[in-house]
């Protein structure tokens, strides 16, 4: 979520804005947005006091795994997760002006959407009778493009999906119907910009 910068010091617990009578330096987009001043002012006291923000959104009605990845160094450290083993070194892209000697959020990012995409394109395919060896051919490629927007930086997402052995109007249905289904294009639905294409090549 972006933030806004509103106040004159920092927060959490830092500086003189644990006096209620201030504003934390940053305070969520969608609050400046959503909240009048009073609402905004109240919210500003719980942080100064120490109590993180939750935001609300669809949450699993059960949890089946939960990946926990630890981070060093930002975008030019060292990522490790478990449950399997993984140890990642990450860099700035050569585009950005890093040396692109290890992987960087958007690649990640644009793994896991591709994988998870595919993954529902069969969820999708049992609700429309599909015969599973028609996606057996079936590659999807995602784009991840990072740059600025607002006081900060944004994302936008491409999303091309070959499907050789459907018939291109059943496709199309299948795609619009995969990202309902898909749990990161639900996750990204109306904040990051998506495009969704059925193509016929991926050369």
């Amino acid at each position: 979520m972006r933030s806004f910068r509103i106040g004159t010091s920092p927060c959490w617990m830092r500086g003189p804005c644990c006096r209620w009578r201030f504003l934390p330096e940053y305070v969520p987009y969608a609050c400046v947005e959503t909240l009048d001043a009073k609402r905004l002012a109240r919210g500003a006291r719980s942080w100064c006091h120490g109590r993180m923000t939750t935001y609300q959104g669809h949450e699993p009605s059960t949890i089946a795994y939960t990946a926990t990845a630890q981070i060093t160094g930002g975008r030019n450290g060292h990522a490790v997760s478990h449950d399997p083993d993984l140890s990642l070194d990450l860099d700035t892209p050569v585009a950005m002006g890093g040396k692109g000697e290890g992987t960087n959020p958007e690649q990640l990012f644009a793994i896991g959407w591709g994988a998870c995409f595919q993954g529902a394109l069969g969820l999708a395919a049992k609700e429309l009778r599909m015969a599973a060896t028609k996606l057996a051919t079936s590659k999807v490629r995602t784009h991840i493009s990072l740059g600025d927007e607002g006081e900060s930086f944004g994302i936008s997402a491409r999303i091309e999906v070959y499907l050789p052995d459907v018939d291109r109007d059943l496709a199309i249905r299948l795609v619009e119907r995969t990202q309902q289904l898909c749990p990161y294009s639900k996750a990204t639905a109306g904040n990051v910009p998506t495009r969704v294409d059925v193509v016929d090549s991926l050369d």
